[in-house]
């Protein structure tokens, strides 16, 4: 199974398609676009038949670009990556970092196909796929976008584990645009395998990811806040809004709060850690939730929460 892979190591479970699936996916997309564009094409013959030769070509090219090309695009935009052919395979269009792709993504895939699929009978597609090491054809590079297998083994996926149930919501303000894919898949990676680390190794990949984290947001990392957490609860608003642009606010905010008791469980596990290396324990924050100020009073003492820095 070919798995995507940090330079650490860390496995990140998305499971890229591989060309035959890709293929018979495409080939189920070719059927339905052609047939929608050959009817199409005789409904508007028969209706122009009286315009004259150069209406009716200017007709012809509009309608192979809005259904060959345009139809594409929008069904992948609107599906989140799933077309008809996509959806039979088990397969789904995201993006590098393993979140939903928008219209841009889509765009860039539809343009590149073009000269990939329709232009060369998807040799090029088919040279590419073979050649990248993830199966990625060049409207895939070009995008920033990878076709995954959704379909995989019951008890294979992992999840990213919720924060702290006191930095739900913290990081509502953060501007996250000029983080990078790259970085989000890098930090996706490390949560979902951070208590299969070593400790040491653990609480060092944290604090770098916190630090170039910190860097593109242009705010530092809350102080006393451990690293993982951090990592954590970042994230956790970023998913939010990805749902919130989907699904609704509504709907986003009931999720952003959903399974948030279980954060302290989640981290639980790196007590062992702090035992391990007892140096880089770092003091619980205080219970801070969504709206609340972070400024601790004079004479208040913080309540503490159990929450030790990850392996």
């Amino acid at each position: 199974m070919s798995e995507l892979v940090t330079g650490d190591a860390v496995v990140l479970g998305l499971r890229p398609a591989r060309l035959p699936s890709r293929a018979l996916a495409l080939a189920i997309d070719l059927v339905v676009v052609w047939v929608v564009f050959v009817l199409v094409s005789i409904g508007l013959a028969i209706a122009t038949v009286t315009l004259d030769e150069a209406a009716s070509a200017a007709i012809a090219v509009a309608t192979f670009l809005l259904v060959l090309v345009g139809g594409p695009i929008a069904v992948e935009t609107l599906s989140h990556g799933r077309s008809l052919g996509k959806l039979a395979c088990g397969l789904r269009v995201v993006r590098d970092d393993g979140g939903p792709i928008r219209f841009r993504h889509a765009l860039v895939r539809g343009a590149m196909g073009v000269v990939e699929i329709l232009m060369t009978l998807g040799v090029f597609a088919c040279i590419a796929s073979l050649v990248s090491a993830r199966g990625r054809r060049l409207g895939d590079v070009f995008a920033g976008t990878l076709v995954v297998r959704e379909r995989v083994p019951a008890g294979r996926g992992v999840a990213v584990p919720p924060p702290p149930p006191w930095l739900v919501g913290r990081f509502a303000g953060l501007d996250l645009s000029a983080v990078p894919a790259e970085l989000w898949l890098a930090i996706r990676q490390y949560l979902t395998r951070m208590h299969q680390l070593d400790a040491e190794v653990g609480l060092s990949m944290a604090e770098r990811l916190a630090g170039e984290l910190a860097v593109c947001t242009g705010v530092p990392a809350p102080h006393g806040v451990p690293a993982a957490a951090y990592l954590a609860g970042v994230v956790n608003e970023r998913q939010a809004r990805d749902a919130r642009r989907v699904f609704g606010t509504a709907q986003a905010d009931s999720a952003g709060q959903g399974g948030v008791g279980a954060g302290s469980a989640a981290f639980g596990v790196v007590r062992a850690a702090a035992a391990v290396a007892p140096d880089a324990a770092v003091a619980p924050a205080a219970s801070v939730g969504p709206g609340v100020s972070a400024v601790e009073e004079p004479g208040v003492r913080k309540p503490g929460t159990g929450f030790a820095p990850p392996a």
